[in-house]
């Protein structure tokens, strides 16, 4: 086993997810205690661009593996890869983002290679005997697991998104090819297209901003005409309470809270949500809240930053107006 620890650098359509340059600072961290190197593996077809931006990341070293039959992720060939990879290159460590692709496939490549597994971590180091120890979030964030890893072996954990800073650093990593030789019984599954849901907008879990509605936008329409026009001009994800969805308002996908979703953005902006306990679960952990409500006894004031008392139809359209200003 060499001291490298080794990145899953997830690529969407040749784009580098961003939570991949989030996760390669811990990754850093971890390099410089064991001496080893940070090596990035990078899987699909037409991943120049992606390898790029893994070298502007600061990385030692990267595997690109590209075929034809990877360009649409795939559980099977996918994990056939990766495991690959992480014999060739043997590390202390697997690190990849806690997207929805990183939660599918490490569980898949930590049952075939035999290793101990912890998923969406915040905090990375080493206990007293060389092993990682990681923290993870449980029961909705009111309290926290430390996870200790046997030492001498194989390590892997996802990290969530939005937790570190983006790394950077100078693009001087080597690249080294793998052929794709693929698994056997991988081809008993296979990608054939992708559907989005939602449109174009980004998903709530893995957005730097999010701007969340509740019940009191009383419509789809609204939804359409205040949220949106915000998240656009934010470049963030939109979500919902659950009243607003229950109601029809958004899908259940966008929902944020306890029955939902967890997010973690950098700045939340719930606009009419008064913050029941169910939906608090779910958003607590955002760096910067921004609340909206008529109520000033809203709990929702309890944890946001900053508070606006005010009608959020007048103060949305303003928002956005003053937003795309500074845009221009």
């Amino acid at each position: 086993m060499t001291n490298d620890i080794l990145i899953f650098a997830e690529q969407r359509d040749g784009k580098l997810h961003s939570g991949v340059a989030q996760t390669i600072t811990p990754a850093r961290e971890l390099a410089a205690k064991t001496g080893g190197q940070v090596v990035a593996v990078v899987i699909g077809d037409g991943i120049d661009a992606a390898v790029d931006a893994v070298k502007n990341a600061g990385v030692d070293r990267i595997i690109s593996i590209t075929s034809g039959d990877l360009k649409l992720y795939s559980a099977l060939r996918f994990r056939s890869a990766l495991a690959a990879a992480i014999q060739k290159v043997d590390p202390k460590i697997v690190l990849a983002p806690a997207t929805f692709m990183g939660r599918d496939l490490l569980p898949r490549v930590a049952m075939r290679l035999g290793a101990g597994l912890a998923t969406d971590v915040t905090e990375l180091s080493f206990s007293g005997n060389g092993a990682l120890d990681v923290v993870r979030p449980v029961y909705n964030g009111k309290a926290f697991c430390h996870v200790n890893f046997p030492a001498g072996k194989l390590a892997m954990a996802s990290v969530r998104v939005n937790t570190f800073a983006a790394a950077a650093g100078e693009a001087k990593a080597s690249v080294d090819a793998m052929s794709d030789a693929g698994g056997a019984g991988d081809d008993r599954i296979k990608t054939t297209e992708v559907a989005r849901t939602g449109g174009g907008v980004k998903d709530v879990t893995e957005a730097d901003i999010v701007v969340s509605g509740g019940r009191s936008l009383k419509s789809e329409d609204n939804f359409n005409q205040l949220i949106y026009p915000l998240a656009g001009a934010l470049d963030a994800a939109v979500g919902a309470s659950r009243a607003a969805c229950d109601a029809g308002y958004q899908p259940h996908s966008r929902q944020v809270g306890l029955t939902g979703k967890t997010v973690t953005p950098k700045l939340y902006i719930a606009c009419g949500i008064s913050g029941a306990i169910q939906h608090l679960a779910g958003m607590r952990g955002s760096k910067c809240i921004v609340a909206i409500n008529t109520d000033a006894e809203a709990p929702i004031y309890k944890i946001a930053d900053y508070g606006i008392v005010d009608d959020l139809f007048k103060v949305v359209p303003a928002l956005t107006e003053a937003v795309k200003k500074l845009n221009a």
